[in-house]
């Protein structure tokens, strides 16, 4: 989001985290509609959410808050249906976060969780709804390995060569059955603040015309809360932090001025150039095209480490050499999607492949007499080897910014919210005050 804004855009996450912190979460408005909702239909609460501290798609801390504010409301049947992380955190660390989720809830002295789920499944983004499904149908209907606990659920899986990413849909039993699962007249409560990997299973909960897989009659829920706006599209919902608007960001000042754009992306990666690159707005700017190419259809990436990457550069260089816009923003999924596999071997050609691509790309914007800069919002296949193990996650290394052009430019280090302006910068277009941003760039006389 601070690439496309030009300033710093404080993230849901420490939104979210001030109301957790000063008390206010619990009389959220969305939140408590919900809870009471619940309680006048004789429903239990369920929450479901990113059991991890990651804090790129939710905060563990954000769940145990939920379950106070549901204690708040009247409630003692609450339960959470725990979804594992490893790849924003270690492959195998669930059973810490585990462990001091279910201190917290003691803490409480209500809630428990009802199953356990890999992120793989629940938090699909690229239409698989093989694997929604799954997530969906164990909080429905119980379907999946059965547990007496959630750590015996990830020891389990753990048993099957499963990482937590992979951990497959575990309901937890007391007594033979079930704990809890998600019926008509309950209130589910969604915990993740990042829309793109749970608007699939969010539009399976509350969608009147799903078709993603049988689903059978929408549930008749009390209430469906998203933390954050997921989609437009999702309307049976409340939502308990509405977006704050951003003004005269990158993609609106292109438009204001005139000018065309094109965005870029296979799917993994589609709404990283169109919705967050937007400021989190879905519909695109006036003269705005998207550009959207499928991901390839594996179960996991490294079993194609070139994803869409040369299918994705033809269109572009297409769109290049028609000359038909001032600027086209494209991400290459490659080094994120293959990085998190923490397959060495996968990550080179995925490396490869996209160093091979933008050669072929920056020929054709040369051709045309542009210039390309080359950037990233964060690290991951930079990292691949962890001591002994596999490195999955994202890395706090310092990003790359690399101009290509026939101009003379000395680039100065910055920070994301840079980007923009430099763009601007490059563009010659003026930088609108909204954006504290600097450029980084500073151009010289054409080279001789």
């Amino acid at each position: 989001m601070n690439l496309g804004a030009g300033r710093i855009v404080y993230q849901e996450y420490t939104r979210i985290g001030k109301a957790v912190a000063d008390g206010s979460f619990h009389h959220n408005e969305a939140v408590v509609k919900a809870c009471d909702a619940a309680k006048e239909q004789g429903g239990a609460v369920h929450i479901m959410g990113l059991l991890s501290p990651g804090g790129v798609h939710s905060h563990q801390d954000h769940l145990l808050a939920a379950v106070e504010a549901a204690k708040q409301r009247g409630h003692d049947a609450i339960f959470v249906h725990a979804i594992l992380d490893g790849r924003d955190t270690p492959p195998r660390s669930a059973l810490g976060f585990i462990d001091d989720f279910e201190a917290g809830l003691k803490r409480i002295g209500v809630g428990r969780i009802a199953s356990v789920t890999g992120r793989y499944f629940t938090m699909d983004r690229d239409n698989r709804w093989d694997r929604v499904a799954r997530g969906y149908r164990v909080m429905t209907d119980g379907d999946g390995h059965v547990a007496l606990s959630a750590r015996a659920a990830v020891l389990s899986a753990y048993e099957r060569d499963q990482n937590d990413e992979f951990v497959e849909p575990t309901v937890i039993t007391e007594l033979g059955a079930p704990l809890s699962m998600i019926q008509d007249g309950d209130a589910v409560l969604c915990m993740n603040f990042r829309a793109d990997r749970v608007r699939e299973i969010s539009a399976a909960f509350t969608k009147d015309d799903f078709d993603g897989f049988e689903r059978g009659a929408r549930l008749q829920l009390a209430a469906y809360v998203c933390l954050t706006q997921y989609s437009e599209d999702l309307t049976n919902v409340l939502v308990a932090f509405p977006p704050q608007k951003l003004t005269h960001i990158l993609g609106e000042e292109i438009s204001r001025l005139g000018l065309k754009q094109l965005r870029a992306a296979e799917t993994e990666k589609y709404a990283h150039v169109t919705y967050f690159f937007n400021g989190g707005e879905e519909s695109p700017f006036e003269n705005e095209d998207r550009l959207l190419i499928p991901s390839p259809d594996v179960a996991t990436y490294d079993l194609k480490p070139e994803m869409s990457a040369v299918e994705l550069t033809d269109q572009v260089i297409e769109r290049v050499q028609s000359g038909a816009y001032d600027l086209i923003v494209v991400n290459y999924a490659n080094p994120d999607m293959v990085g998190h596999t923490g397959v060495y071997e996968a990550a080179v050609t995925a490396i490869e492949t996209v160093d091979a691509c933008l050669g072929r790309l920056w020929e054709a914007v040369r051709q045309a007499g542009g210039e390309m800069l080359i950037t990233a919002d964060h690290g991951n296949a930079d990292q691949m080897v962890d001591g002994d193990a596999p490195h999955t996650a994202h890395t706090n290394n310092a990003a790359p910014l690399i101009y290509l052009g026939e101009r003379e430019a000395a680039l100065e280090h910055g920070a994301l919210c840079d980007i923009a302006p430099t763009l601007l910068a490059l563009m010659d277009l003026p930088q609108p005050a909204e954006m504290d941003g600097r450029a980084l760039v500073t151009l010289r006389a054409h080279a001789a």
